[in-house]
């Protein structure tokens, strides 16, 4: 829309996904978020950061290698949950295919273990089914500083047995709210 990107930046309209908002969730970053509270907030992270191996570091690569059904491999350069191959249901060409892509391209890869996701009762097909959830919290800015809202986004896999929530994917999501401190 021409000339939001003004009214945006007179502070006459506010933007759910502000521009320059992608950089915060760019998967190359992942292993620096600890650094980056201590840094910019000077206190200790609350929760842990999953691990996060960068692929231009040949211990890492080692690692993830040795790994490989164990990993969640994510170009750094995608989003909504493509480019990645999750090593548990990846066939043996997959893996070698991912393994020769990170050669060639270290730095645009990311791996991480996968994260066996909590699961939330969902009503699907006239009955309710275990689906694999996430919570995307929210951190509004504003006159007051930095709130969090008491609740947020939760993303759900609403393939059985899939670790993937990304709406793009074929995930869905649910509201969620903290009801009580």
């Amino acid at each position: 829309m021409p000339g939001i990107y003004w009214a945006y930046r007179k502070g006459n309209v506010a933007i759910v996904n502000a521009m320059g908002n992608g950089v915060a969730d760019d998967k190359a970053v992942y292993s620096y978020v600890p650094e980056m509270i201590r840094y910019y907030l000077n206190e200790e992270p609350i929760l842990k950061n999953v691990p996060t191996y960068e692929l231009d570091v040949p211990e890492n690569r080692s690692i993830v290698f040795s790994n490989m059904d164990q990993m969640v491999i994510k170009k750094t350069n995608e989003s909504g949950g493509y480019g990645m191959l999750m090593g548990n249901k990846a066939t043996e060409e997959e893996m070698e295919a991912y393994k020769k892509a990170i050669l060639e391209d270290p730095r645009n890869f990311i791996a991480q273990p996968i994260i066996n996701l909590s699961s939330s009762p969902c009503y699907i097909d006239g009955k309710l089914q275990p689906r694999r959830v996430d919570l995307r919290p929210f951190a509004l800015y504003g006159p007051d500083g930095i709130n969090i809202v008491p609740g947020g986004l939760t993303r759900v896999a609403l393939r059985e047995g899939s670790l993937v929530v990304n709406s793009s994917q074929g995930g869905g999501s649910k509201d969620t709210w903290v009801l009580g401190e």
